[in-house]
């Protein structure tokens, strides 16, 4: 029960706080659209977006059975590091202040404003309105897609990780529904931060698995490395807020 505590758990986690970053970004975008275009053509564009999305799970799920197992870790293990790194370092440099924080209201004040400068539809169907939405709902779900398939096809798991996706989409989703606002409050450097050491670490124990190194504890290890990245996550975040105080000039923008 430990073992799959640690393995399933974990999997669950890392898709559903992965997704949740973004469809609170895709949500932001399509509420925008919705706001100032009018919302038949923004959920027009959402929902051709999901289903371009399902397509692509469909016909790409079938195909993963066909590679051979050693090399899937080896790749995807090396893609979900490449990845929870470059989220983990802005959730690391925002923490210690040297780049802003992600603002939800900032970037819908800006989509909305960019909205209106396009002009109004002509004829029965705006399109600016359908491809921004179609465009925002397949690049933030692309991402969704890769965490899902990445963190559960290698070891079995496609079932958590896809329950940890749905649960993050059907709860953005529903707050979308009743507040009809960008979820501005949620703290999405923290889950940034923790979806990077997530990540990072199902990174490197899928390239150890792929390259055929024999764990200590086998799964648990996995708990081990999430500690290793945090620890270390939480000293650069030490460091660059006393290197951003020695050098207050040296921001990064």
């Amino acid at each position: 029960m430990t073992i799959d505590w640690a393995h399933g758990g974990a999997t669950v986690l890392a898709a559903f706080l992965a997704s949740l970053v973004e469809f609170v970004e895709a949500l932001t975008i399509v509420l925008a659209v919705g706001t100032v275009r009018g919302w038949r053509p923004a959920l027009a564009g959402t929902g051709a977006g999901v289903a371009l999305l399902v397509v692509l799970v469909v016909a790409l799920g079938p195909l993963l059975g066909r590679i051979p197992i050693e090399w899937l870790q080896l790749v995807v293990g090396v893609l979900l590091l490449l990845f929870g790194m470059r989220w983990l370092r802005k959730a690391v440099l925002r923490a210690a202040g040297v780049i802003a924080l992600h603002d939800e209201t900032a970037a819908y004040a800006e989509e909305t404003e960019e909205m209106k400068r396009a002009g109004r539809a002509h004829g029965g169907w705006d399109a600016i309105a359908i491809v921004t939405s179609f465009k925002a709902v397949v690049l933030e779900g692309l991402e969704v897609v890769f965490i899902v398939i990445a963190v559960g096809a290698v070891g079995d798991r496609m079932i958590p990780a896809a329950t940890g996706a749905a649960a993050a989409g059907l709860l953005v989703i529903a707050l979308g529904l009743v507040l009809h606002r960008p979820l501005a409050r949620v703290p999405e450097n923290a889950l940034k931060f923790a979806v990077g050491v997530l990540l990072s670490a199902f990174g490197v124990f899928w390239v150890g698995e792929g390259a055929g190194f024999a764990w200590p504890g086998a799964d648990l290890a996995i708990l081990g490395l999430i500690g290793v990245f945090l620890l270390a996550a939480l000293v650069a975040v030490g460091l660059g807020r006393r290197a951003l105080t020695a050098a207050p000039g040296t921001a990064e923008s």
